[in-house]
């Protein structure tokens, strides 16, 4: 066997957004929850990640790249996720290539790791979340790792918190888990993406800029110093779990969207009662908030769920089709774009929903009237840099096609 051949693996793994939320860390190394959370997985068609990993015997040291740029590996993080997974690793022959693996020379072989994310880093659209669990999706199926998604979301939990739900489609439970080492803190998937395929996602992108508090400090502040945390975490979450959960099974969309709103205020009430407070909405978050309130007031009903995470970006879950279709009306009256903004780059994912709003054009946006609860026809253009319209999606899959991997089949180095 030469020492001159790459054997690589390529995988895609959806970001996922919490309805109850996950703010704070009781063990900060081994990233364990003061709560349980629950969250939906994202169609992957529209917000994903994209990672190859690669081994060869002529890589000099496990080496990374992320959206084309090299980073450094030496973090905790990092170095927590490759240990547990070359832990695990068994055997890996590929008798095409002539390559066998033992076991034991899983320790001393180096890897190279190219990871993309379809939307912006960091800027409170999970991207950690997908990206770590991604890489250890994509390393587990490398080394031949015989662990289960449940198993594999324990080792991805200590990359980033969130990521373990990312290991799973449809609605997901972060179990926070009650022993010291971890090995109860895991994922389990609450129902497929099939469950419950009315609903429909749109994300108002506010900022696509990286945040000024990290969600890793920011947790850190709320449990050293918000009694609102102790109370949240103790008396509120365990009681909306069970309600939430029962929600989702029974595809009751009135509770769900009571809770997830609910949840989502209490998130961001925790952060103001930080100290120092921590702001992670702004005016135009505040503005789809009333919006969506009073839209959901008229009708009696609920039409619209909304949800924060650490970050101004409104992800709204709209019972089904007809009301995504009249919320996006609704938003593009109130948030059009800016005059030299097309209609095409400012919705994007799946257009398809521009059709049943009506909305082919510009033309058909200036057009819109102002919706009868809103008392105001004041227009923000410009306050939202895009919407992606999205769905409830899969877990992590492997890609096959090597045109789609990100490391050249040949040198290992990205293409």
């Amino acid at each position: 066997m030469g020492e001159n051949w790459v054997l690589m693996k390529t995988a895609q793994t959806p970001t996922n957004i919490a309805v109850i939320k996950y703010w704070g860390k009781r063990d900060e190394t081994l990233i364990l929850p003061v709560n349980d959370s629950i969250s939906v997985t994202l169609d992957p068609a529209h917000l994903c990640t994209t990672t190859t990993v690669a081994v060869s015997p002529a890589f000099q040291q496990d080496r990374m790249w992320l959206n084309g740029k090299e980073i450094s590996l030496s973090g905790g993080r990092y170095q927590n996720c490759l240990r547990e997974i070359r832990k695990r690793a068994r055997e890996v022959e590929d008798k095409e290539k002539g390559i066998k693996i033992e076991k034991k020379d899983w320790e001393k072989l180096h890897l190279h790791i190219a990871s993309y994310n379809n939307f912006p880093t960091a800027a409170g659209l999970a991207s950690s979340a997908a990206g770590f669990a991604c890489l250890v999706f994509a390393l587990a199926k490398l080394m031949n790792v015989e662990e289960d998604e449940s198993q594999l979301s324990a080792i991805a939990r200590q990359g980033s918190g969130s990521a373990c739900r990312s290991l799973f489609g449809g609605f997901v439970k972060w179990i926070m888990g009650k022993e010291e080492d971890g090995s109860d803190s895991l994922a389990v998937q609450l129902v497929d993406e099939k469950h419950w395929d009315d609903l429909f996602i749109v994300i108002a992108v506010v900022s696509s800029r990286q945040k000024e508090t990290s969600s890793t400090s920011g947790m850190r502040e709320s449990v050293e110093t918000s009694l609102l945390l102790q109370h949240r975490a103790k008396e509120v979450v365990p009681k909306r779990t069970i309600q939430m959960e029962e929600a989702i099974k029974s595809r009751d969309f009135a509770s769900f969207a009571k809770l997830t709103c609910a949840d989502s205020n209490q998130f961001h009430a925790v952060c103001l009662d930080t100290s120092p407070p921590i702001f992670y909405m702004n005016d135009t978050s505040h503005r789809i908030i009333s919006h969506v309130e009073k839209w959901n007031r008229s009708e009696g009903s609920p039409q619209v769920a909304y949800t924060f995470d650490a970050g101004p970006n409104a992800v709204l879950i709209a019972r089904n089709r007809k009301a995504a279709a009249q919320l996006l009306q609704r938003l593009l009256f109130s948030f059009p774009p800016k005059s030299d903004t097309d209609l095409d780059s400012y919705i994007i994912g799946d257009k398809t929903i521009l059709q049943d709003a009506g909305l082919e054009g510009m033309r058909d946006v200036e057009a819109l009237s102002p919706p009868p609860e809103n008392g105001s026809a004041q227009k923000y253009p410009g306050d939202v840099n895009y919407f992606i319209c999205t769905r409830p999606g899969k877990g992590p899959i492997l890609i096959s096609n090597e045109n789609l991997a990100l490391l050249d089949p040949e040198t290992g180095l990205p293409k």
